[in-house]
């Protein structure tokens, strides 16, 4: 069951890293000089689109990584600290601080990406509350697969 939980919470983060990442590329204001070159057309994407999407995908991701927690506690960890691969053990640590603070950034992300909050005067306040998320959500997706690879749940 921790297997097919572990899956999950995979696949539904490289949902949540490919949302999060081209909305936060469709931000840049910088556009190649050739339209039909990759990099302009995955900016192209419409920024608002994912408004609703990535808060609903973020605290889906977090409440299934919660089901597997006990099981990482158990299984993964200590025999990571017996190993003193204590530096592993503190790059899990800052994960769940940054899902944490990543988690109750959420509220704000989504009143700045509603529609009536969308005007100019929101726009850095959007771009960076994005980039934050961004940046947790690979931070997150990264180390968590460093330390299955490491030592799986499996």
């Amino acid at each position: 069951m921790t297997l097919l939980l572990l899956i999950g919470h995979g696949l539904l983060a490289v949902a949540l890293l490919g949302a999060v990442t081209h909305q936060a590329v469709a931000l840049r204001t910088w556009a190649p000089a050739d339209p039909n070159r990759f990099l302009h057309r995955y900016r192209r994407v419409r920024a608002l689109t994912f408004a609703n999407a990535v808060p609903l995908l973020y605290a889906v991701v977090v409440l299934s990584g919660g089901l597997i927690y006990p099981d990482y506690r158990l299984d993964v960890r200590i025999p990571l600290e017996e190993l003193n691969l204590r530096a592993m053990v503190g790059l899990f640590e800052l994960k769940e601080h940054f899902g944490g603070i990543g988690l109750g950034t959420l509220p704000l992300y989504w009143y700045l990406w509603s529609s009536e909050a969308t005007t100019p005067g929101h726009r850095r306040s959007c771009i960076v509350v994005t980039i934050f998320l961004a940046f947790t959500v690979w931070w997150d997706f990264l180390v968590g697969h460093v330390l299955n690879n490491l030592r799986g749940l499996a």
